[in-house]
């Protein structure tokens, strides 16, 4: 039976306040919910504070390039595709340097999920905007205010029928942990996008901010709707919905590999004569 323990306690890097904790506290319990011990997991991860928190976890761990965590874990699940594979890094290294991998990954259907820690700054690198900063927030990089339209990540996902793709807010953690829990469920594609203070450097987007605008999407609500689903993911501003906003059950990018449909390509055996003759070539 897994536990808490099973998951450690270190000692971390972040800001006292900081969202990140309330992040790593339901991590941990949505993996317990899992019943997934630390050796059935690979975290994967880039570059920047979010990208650290797999760092205090006993788990698994690839740490990428800035905005390079989504080939990594694509990579390991098609070559381990049992392996459960979670990338969880921040709104800048996964919407900004990584967003190209971010919609490969979309059309391709991976089955990952996603964790991106959105406290709509880098933090990092000591508070220059990122892609979800809000037009017209002053930064030390934008002092005269963000004249840029900010990225809306669930949007672009619903609009690409990404396979599963939920918000939250760290500062509502059993909503967290139960979003964690249904993606990693979720067969194909998973993105939960999480609201998260950054203490030191965004002094707009605060803890009673979103607390203030993070509504539950009611019972009735279906996420299977794509248009409704549009609609929703375009909310921002006095409401920010939250909750599972669209899922679908396209099949999953490994499902459709003829390579993969005898088994994981880890463990399986090596043809001996094929091998030979390749390295023969190579003498």
């Amino acid at each position: 039976m897994v536990n808490l323990q099973d998951n450690g306690k270190y000692e971390t890097a972040w800001c006292p306040g900081c969202g990140n904790f309330p992040m790593l506290d339901a991590m941990k319990r949505a993996l317990v919910k899992l019943d997934l011990a630390p050796h059935q997991v690979l975290f994967v991860s880039g570059i920047g504070q979010a990208a650290k928190a797999p760092h205090y976890l006993n788990a698994n761990l690839f740490n990428g390039l800035h905005g390079r965590s989504l080939p990594a874990a694509t990579g390991a699940k098609i070559a381990n595709k049992n392996l459960v594979v979670i990338d969880e890094s921040g709104d800048g290294c996964m919407y900004g340097e990584g967003g190209n991998h971010f919609l490969a990954a979309i059309r391709r259907n991976i089955d990952i999920t996603v964790i991106v820690h959105n406290n709509q700054i880098y933090g990092l690198t000591k508070g220059q905007a990122s892609p979800t900063t809000d037009e017209g927030v002053v930064t030390k990089a934008q002092p005269q205010g963000v004249i840029e339209e900010p990225f809306h990540p669930l949007a672009v996902a619903v609009a690409l029928h990404a396979g599963f793709v939920a918000r939250s807010f760290s500062g509502l953690q059993d909503h967290l942990v139960d979003m964690i829990v249904a993606a990693v469920r979720h067969r194909g594609f998973s993105l939960v996008d999480v609201l998260q203070p950054c203490v030191s450097f965004n002094k707009v987007n605060t803890f009673a901010w979103y607390k203030k605008r993070c509504s539950e999407l009611p019972n009735e609500y279906d996420p299977t709707d794509w248009n409704l689903a549009l609609r929703t993911a375009s909310e921002w501003g006095d409401r920010i919905p939250i909750g599972v906003i669209y899922k679908n059950d396209r099949p999953a990018f490994e499902d459709r590999i003829d390579a993969l449909k005898g088994g994981p390509l880890v463990g399986a055996p090596v043809p001996q004569d094929a091998l030979a003759q390749v390295m023969a070539a190579y003498a």
